[in-house]
């Protein structure tokens, strides 16, 4: 539980919220006395408020360690203690295994003295722990996404009786759910849950850290039929201890040396392997810390670099890794070590330990590159400096040392300028990214159609049609949308027409349904394969190497000495040594208003404390790169000859779309070669125009015609993207990639601001 101090009784009822307080069941009096509270949090009083004396739903929004959980959860304690539930009462819903695992732990304490049972409930649960529930359906129940659905469908008739007198629902960290498949997912469950048992249970959604309160607050109260109460915390003056370095990745240590000053401590020469990791060892060196990267691939070469330092300098291997393809038992022994207040370890991990499981006193955080959102930022840096002390984080860079012939665009330190970016955005803002709504989510259609019908067994067109499109996630998709939907899947033997004309779950239906993967909305990336040394699951693999061949996974190198196909087990002995590990997967998209912000950072003259040495100079020499090239001045540049690159400061969507935009009219203006990184830059071949023609006859496009997003769709494309996507007719797929990943205000927008710069 989050740490408050002592609370005194004779505390007048007037003050620290003792009207709130005394509402409380005793065995939170209890509780709190014996916590040594001094008072009650803000955040923690309007909750209980809110609970206490509406019906409405609740959006909790504040600060990591802002006593979220106690503000939910003690009053809805509180009410079922004193008018116990006939089934479960409350229901907990996560989006991690372990976050789940960690507040079941967490909660602990004070369940036992209340006497009101908590189930948790996810695949690594062992039967007998939820056949108790099944056969005494009561309490709190703490489930992930899947395993509901999986309940939802395969548990129908039980549903009333497990669910009948529920009260609330409980969404743990909304901004990674809100407007995502996964998200409109809970809330289609919530829908049917709720139709099931007659009611709409209150929702109560938490998160530290929500971009747009309204869109969320549209999202958590989605087909319940009540209002959302978003009580706003007093915002309360943040410190934050922050640090950024950066390093080369091939370079002459004469050149640039990593006993720079400010650097974390001087390194042991026997182990000079790579600066940039050196230093970042340094600066979790002897500290409880979290190294965090935006990829499972540069976790696992991160640990396996840590691991490799510490051999070089005769010291303890002290590093643990945190990432979804690994198996529950690594999982949690980094989970645990992190909670020992005795022990020191550092755990390398991916957006898995970004959430708000509980994992003691950090001293520090050290972020490999910068993350892509300032959501992300604030949930990293939130994992340190609780129990009073600031957070603290040190961004480290790596980048390839550039050559003589290396182009202008590459010239610039991207991640860094993104890095730095995202920090002033909220320092300076208070930016945080809203949610982006899916307005055509049909992957989710696809698996909800499924659901349903597997749930009911049988039923018309038109009943199955109305009970899909009435689920709010489905509000834009029209009748004739769905029927094509439903014909595709008829076709294609998802779905079945019976002589009584009713559907029924055809024979790939039945196929996919009955796989436990089907349960989740998000990619699994068929990874099928359990990877064992000896007794011990390490994780899983997308494919299995032949027998002899050597793979990186947890951190270590593995050499296959058995393949067992038919039970997908792939048998392992560890060897030394390093090796890179590759997962598919996408990158995280970046706001307009950070690419925004880079532009200021790169082409202005601000300094900004938080920057080491060599990161320092590193800004600077890439502000002369900026200067020199006139990229302070003008969007759009020639490389020399007939190539040219354009600067466009657009968002990950808006660059989509004024890329796919140029493209529409290339043959127009004789471009071609068009190449792009990110959504930073993008170049091309043009030999039959100026700069300045290009962008005058795009922005009279643009005035005449608009931007019509359908036709910058392909009608050869399948733009495939999410898990059933592969199953839904293109036509279907074209529109939704139109709507839900292009983006024309911006461009609309900026186009004519790049003319006015050739124009100057």
């Amino acid at each position: 539980m989050e740490e408050q101090k002592s609370m005194q009784r004779d505390i007048p009822e007037a003050e620290n919220g003792n009207s709130v307080f005394y509402r409380f069941a005793p065995f939170i009096q209890d509780f709190i006395y014996r916590n040594q509270w001094t008072d009650l949090r803000g955040i923690q009083m309007q909750a209980a408020k809110v609970l206490f004396d509406t019906d409405h739903n609740l959006l909790l929004t504040s600060a990591t360690a802002s006593g979220k959980t106690e503000a939910a959860f003690f009053p809805v304690l509180s009410q079922l203690w004193e008018n116990p539930a006939a089934s479960v009462g409350a229901l907990y819903i996560a989006p991690l295994k372990s976050l789940i695992n960690d507040q079941f732990f967490r909660m602990e304490e004070l369940l036992d003295l209340s006497g009101i049972p908590v189930t948790h409930w996810h695949g690594d649960v062992a039967a007998s722990h939820k056949n108790k529930l099944l056969q005494k359906p009561e309490g709190i129940l703490q489930i992930t996404p899947e395993s509901l659905e999986s309940m939802l469908m395969n548990r129908s008739n039980d549903i009333i009786r497990l669910f009948s007198d529920l009260r609330y629902v409980i969404i743990d960290e909304i901004h990674i759910l809100t407007g995502t498949d996964r998200g409109n997912q809970i809330i289609c469950q919530l829908c049917r849950l709720g139709h099931l048992i007659g009611h709409h249970p209150r929702r109560i959604g938490l998160s530290a850290t929500v971009g747009d309160l309204t869109a969320a607050k549209k999202w958590l109260e989605g087909g319940s039929g009540r209002e959302t109460d978003a009580p706003v915390p007093v915002e309360q003056k943040q410190r934050w201890r922050l640090g950024m370095e950066h390093f080369y990745i091939q370079n002459d240590q004469n050149d640039q040396t990593t006993n720079a000053v400010n650097h974390p401590e001087k390194p042991n020469p026997r182990a000079m392997l790579d600066a940039g990791f050196e230093y970042m060892y340094d600066c979790v060196k002897d500290k409880k810390c979290l190294i965090f990267s935006n990829s499972r691939e540069e976790t696992e070469y991160i640990t396996a670099t840590m691991r490799q330092i510490a051999e070089h300098r005769g010291e303890p291997d002290i590093f643990m890794i945190h990432h979804g393809n690994l198996s529950a038992s690594i999982r949690e022994e980094a989970e645990a070590k992190m909670k020992d207040e005795e022990t020191h370890t550092v755990t390398c991990a991916t957006v898995t330990l970004e959430l708000g499981i509980d994992i003691g006193r950090l001293e520090r955080v050290v972020q490999s590159s910068a993350p892509y959102t300032v959501s992300s930022l604030l949930q990293r840096i939130g994992r340190s400096g609780r129990r009073g002390a600031p957070p603290e984080m040190m961004m480290v860079y790596r980048e390839e040392n550039p050559t003589p012939e290396t182009p202008l665009p590459q010239l610039i330190p991207w991640e860094l300028i993104r890095g730095i970016a995202i920090v002033q955005l909220y320092l300076e803002d208070h930016f945080i990214e809203p949610p982006s709504i899916k307005a055509m989510p049909f992957s989710l259609l696809f698996q909800q159609t499924l659901s349903i019908l597997a749930s009911s067994g049988e039923l018309t067109p038109q009943a199955l049609a109305q009970r899909v499109l009435s689920l709010p996630p489905f509000a834009k998709t029209t009748k004739e949308d769905y029927r094509t939907l439903l014909l595709s899947m008829i076709k294609n033997e998802f779905l079945e027409m019976t002589e009584e004309k009713t559907l029924i779950i055809g024979l790939r239906g039945e196929k996919l349904t009955n796989n436990f993967r089907f349960y989740a909305v998000f990619k699994d990336q068929d990874v099928d394969y359990s990877v064992r040394c000896g007794s011990d699951e390490i994780g899983t693999i997308t494919s299995p190497p032949p027998v002899g061949d050597r793979f990186a996974l947890a951190g270590h190198v593995w050499e296959v000495e058995e393949l067992d196909i038919a039970r997908k087990h792939v048998y392992v002995k560890q060897v030394k040594g390093k090796m890179e590990v590759s997962w598919p997967g996408d990158y995280g998209e970046v706001n307009t208003r950070i690419v925004e912000k880079m532009r200021q950072v790169l082409c202005g003259e601000k300094e900004y404390p938080y920057l080491k040495p060599n990161a320092k100079q590193r800004l600077a020499n890439a502000r002369r790169v900026a200067k020199n090239a006139g990229m302070d001045k003008c969007s759009l540049l020639s490389l020399g000859g007939m190539t040219w690159c354009l600067f466009p400061w657009l968002g990950t969507r808006s660059f989509r779309t004024l890329r796919k935009y140029i493209a529409q009219h290339a043959k127009e203006y004789g471009i071609t070669s068009i190449e792009f990184e990110g959504c930073y830059y993008m170049t091309f071949k043009m030999d039959s125009c100026s700069a300045y023609t290009l962008m005058r006859g795009l922005c009279t496009h643009l005035a005449q015609e608009g931007i019509d997003r359908l036709s910058l769709v392909s009608g050869a494309e399948m733009p495939v993207f999410e898990k059933y996507d592969p199953y839904i007719p293109g036509e279907l797929l074209r529109r939704a990639y139109a709507e839900d990943r292009l983006r024309t205000d911006e461009v609309t927008q900026r186009l004519p601001q790049i003319l006015a710069e050739l124009e100057r």
